[in-house]
């Protein structure tokens, strides 16, 4: 049984356990204290045949008020159903069922309150109450309490389809590019990745640098040029010293990250390197290797199974200290590359954190 027939299911039996358990119309009142003569009041002015749907509205308004104020939601939601299934003509249905479905979400009831707001947005169309799009928030409700993603996609989508005005684009991209990741959808992924880059104000919370991750991401998915990639972190370690000791520039080169190598100090971050200047850096690295560069024998200390360092020295730049910066690939999207060791970039500097230090010099 799919889980929205389920509690399709669990919904229909909770109200015909109240309704069973109820009394006709008096039901709504059987808790109500201080505010009884008020409510059949409106109750009463409710049944009469004259009055419109606008009418209906203001006094249903009251009514939810008045019975919230009583703690009486569950009455209240009993009532609201009824109602809309006796009136299923009446416009403002879609706005009542939210309120059911609002209740349900304060009282912990997830579930129940799953399926009204995914009711509203199939059945019933958009209000404006209150300087507010009933849709827009049903939706926003519905991602917040949906854990499943091949549903959760479905809700960004529809907001991006039809909200575009009222929300965030560029983190409703974001989030829409991570869920098809937890579904495995790549292409559709990346895509919603690519739209992402089109705000590149957007702030996600929670994820520093969201906006570089994102398009190193992007341009790593799109690469069609040579792998640089290595199985072996030593392999690729004993190589590049090869290549520095044997002044071989070119070969060099060949093993470093092919997108976004990245050239900075300690102090500065990922995303201050302009990409001008890291190329014109790559351009002039045989500029730098001399004779006199060395390279420890083995890897910094700090190095671990995802990250490592490697020590050099005697390049002939202001700096003439670089670590050189190595990490495992983490790219699901690609097997073949996942979980690979690249040489993404370098560090100018002494390292300002413990571990350096008994490495013998090669």
């Amino acid at each position: 049984m799919k889980r929205t027939t389920f509690i399709s299911v669990l919904v229909t039996a909770f109200m015909c356990f109240l309704l069973f358990s109820s009394c006709g119309g008096a039901v709504y009142l059987q808790g109500v204290k201080e505010k009884k003569p008020e409510l059949k009041k409106l109750f009463s002015q409710l049944k009469k045949q004259t009055v419109n749907n606008e009418s209906r509205f203001i006094i249903i308004q009251q009514i939810i008020r008045i019975m919230l104020q009583e703690n009486e939601t569950e009455a209240l939601n009993l009532f609201l159903t009824s109602y809309t299934e006796e009136n299923s003509a009446d416009p403002f249905n879609g706005y009542y069922l939210m309120v059911v479905a609002q209740n349900y979400k304060q009282a912990g009831a997830f579930p129940f309150a799953v399926f009204y707001y995914d009711q509203i947005i199939k059945n019933y169309p958009d209000l404006l109450v209150q300087d507010s799009k009933i849709h827009l928030f049903c939706l926003k409700e519905l991602i917040n309490l949906t854990q499943q993603p091949e549903i959760r996609v479905d809700y960004y989508k529809e907001l991006l389809a039809r909200f575009q005005e009222e929300i965030d684009v560029g983190n409703t991209y974001y989030n829409l590019a991570k869920t098809y990741e937890a579904l495995g959808e790549w292409d559709l992924s990346i895509q919603a990745y690519i739209n992402f880059l089109k705000y590149p104000e957007t702030y996600i919370p929670g994820v520093q640098d969201a906006l570089k991750k994102v398009r190193d991401l992007v341009d790593f998915y799109t690469y069609e040029g040579p792998d640089w990639s290595y199985a072996s972190l030593e392999t690729l370690a004993a190589n590049i010293k090869t290549a520095i000791y044997s002044q071989d520039v070119r070969l060099l080169k060949t093993y470093m990250r092919k997108i976004n190598f990245f050239t900075i100090s300690w102090e500065q971050q990922e995303e201050a390197q302009e990409e001008t200047q890291e190329e014109d850096f790559i351009t002039h690295l045989g500029t730098f290797l001399n004779q006199r560069v060395w390279c420890n024998s083995v890897l910094d200390r700090d190095s671990n199974a995802q990250e490592a360092y490697l020590q050099t020295n005697g390049w002939s730049y202001r700096i003439n200290t670089w670590y050189l910066y190595f990490r495992r690939i983490n790219f699901p999207a690609d097997p073949e590359r996942h979980g690979r060791w690249e040489w993404a970039g370098i560090y100018f500097g002494d390292k300002p954190f413990e571990g350096t230090g008994n490495a013998e010099n090669t």
